[in-house]
């Protein structure tokens, strides 16, 4: 296994294009999409009182990722947490766990945008080609998704600043776009239409915070870029909890101007409900062209960030004997982990091909494994609170206080538990069968590769040495030298 001991990646990231990579990372197309259903089934101040509990939850966890990140700012992010807290096999696991999500989101994006760009021109569904699981596939629709996966990969092997600087740009506008919604709502929104504003009592609040893991799943992209960053270790895991806090406001402001710009029975009728009430509002189609500029914004960034953390964690899995030396490649020149990101980069280019209804179950897959990742990441800080409390924590959870440090840990571990266990049989987001047969394919393979270890544990062990022995090395070191 290759040492690790020395930062092989360009430190370009600064402040803002840490916090514009997690925040955008959190913002992709189903808002545009879902907030109908968001209304429908809890009302504003249902969906509002969801999200706000979901910010708070994934804030909880964030704050742990920020402890962790400070203590150990390398790329890979909850790879190494787990290899110090859990040992290598269950490091394997949870890398698995939230790889698997990263992937299934950027193979949909290649779907997802092509969708959103044929509610401009509907002309992309044109030259059918087949069908899967009763799903259309164009041609023209394909080739869309297919171009804007080779253009993100092509982007990302360039270098993380150029990467970063795409991100930035279009996290602005996003921005932007919200403002202006915002503005509008208050100008010429009805409030009326927000009544009722609960509707289906406790069930619909929590059919809406069921959504919570997929729409907020990215901000760990921070971690996994930690080597790229110009920052003290402290900062960069105090943007963590930033931008989940900023994806919260987001998400909120989402439901509350679409609640006043028409009633929630009436949204029902729009394939995009957040654009087309806009429209409505502003008294103009342009508007709602405008919100669906920002929908693919959205999609850009997430697809952006996705390829950049999907990458660097298998860079760090393949450094540690897990996945094949071939994912532990750098770009010679840009720093980039080449071979990772062509990787995911084909999945995203071959992903239209397969439909959008096979990219949904894709997806919802990966849901289950992103929150057992959270679990096990919750699980290793309090284990290390423990085993060793002496651990250099530039940015501390709690302070010197270690008793509220750990109640945080414990909060956000139940927190953790409580969104899994939504997922079971009989719980508001039990999902049908095909997601949980793919889910069930994903973690075989990730059990061949654990098997595919000498004895088991063999090449882990090892790593676990090696990222030991990097450890007392670096010591303080490497935070020093970021102060």
């Amino acid at each position: 296994m290759a040492d690790t001991t020395d930062s092989r990646f360009k430190r370009t990231l600064g402040r803002f294009e840490v916090f514009f990579l997690g925040f955008g990372a959190m913002i992709g197309f189903g808002w545009i999409v879902q907030t109908s259903s968001w209304l429908n089934e809890a009302g504003t101040g249902g969906a509002v009182l969801a999200f706000a509990a979901g910010g708070v939850i994934m804030a909880l966890v964030g704050l742990l990722y920020s402890e962790l990140t400070s203590a150990m700012p390398w790329a890979g992010g909850e790879h190494h947490y787990l290899m110090r807290g859990l040992g290598p096999r269950l490091a394997l696991l949870g890398s698995w766990g939230i790889l698997g999500g990263y992937i299934t989101v950027a193979a949909y994006e290649a779907v997802a945008i092509p969708n959103t760009v044929a509610y401009l021109f509907p002309q992309v569904y044109s030259v059918p080609l087949w069908e899967v699981a009763g799903s259309q596939v164009y041609l023209v629709w394909a080739l869309i998704g297919v171009g804007a996966a080779v253009f993100l990969t092509w982007l990302n092997i360039r270098g993380i600043k150029p990467a970063s600087l795409l991100q930035s740009s279009v996290v602005l506008f996003l921005f932007v776009m919200i403002l202006v919604m915002v503005l509008a709502s208050f100008t010429g929104g009805e409030p009326g239409h927000m009544e009722p504003v609960f509707t289906g009592g406790s069930a619909g609040i929590i059919a809406v915070l069921v959504v919570v893991p997929f729409f907020f799943v990215g901000f760990d992209v921070i971690p996994q870029s930690a080597e790229e960053v110009k920052l003290p270790p402290q900062k960069v895991g105090r943007l963590v909890v930033i931008a989940v806090l900023a994806a919260t406001a987001f998400y909120v402001a989402v439901v509350l101007t679409t609640s006043v710009a028409l009633p929630a029975s009436e949204l029902v009728d729009f394939e995009l409900a957040t654009a087309d009430a806009f429209g409505v509002l502003m008294g103009s189609e342009v508007w709602s062209n405008f919100v669906v500029a920002g929908a693919i914004a959205g999609l850009t960034t997430s697809w952006n960030a996705f390829l950049v953390g999907s990458s660097r964690l298998m860079w760090a899995m393949a450094h540690s004997g897990m996945l094949p030396a071939f994912f532990a490649k750098l770009h010679p020149k840009n720093k980039t982990p080449v071979n990772a990101l062509l990787f995911v980069g084909g999945l995203s280019v071959i992903a239209p091909f397969f439909g959008a209804v096979m990219l949904d179950w894709l997806v919802d897959s990966g849901s289950p494994s992103i929150v057992m990742t959270y679990i096990m990441v919750c699980v290793t800080f309090l284990v290390l609170r423990r085993r060793e409390p002496q651990m250099p924590r530039p940015m501390r959870v709690g302070g010197q206080r270690g008793g509220l440090g750990i109640a945080v840990g414990v909060a956000a571990l139940l927190c953790s538990v409580g969104m899994f266990v939504l997922y079971m049989p009989g719980m508001p987001a039990f999902l049908d069968p095909q997601p949980w047969i793919m889910f069930g394919g994903w973690w075989l393979l990730g059990i061949l590769f654990l098997l595919r270890l000498p004895g088991g544990i063999g090449a882990g062990v090892d790593a676990e040495a090696q990222l030991q022995a990097a450890v007392a090395r670096r010591g303080g070191g490497q935070n020093a030298s970021a102060r």
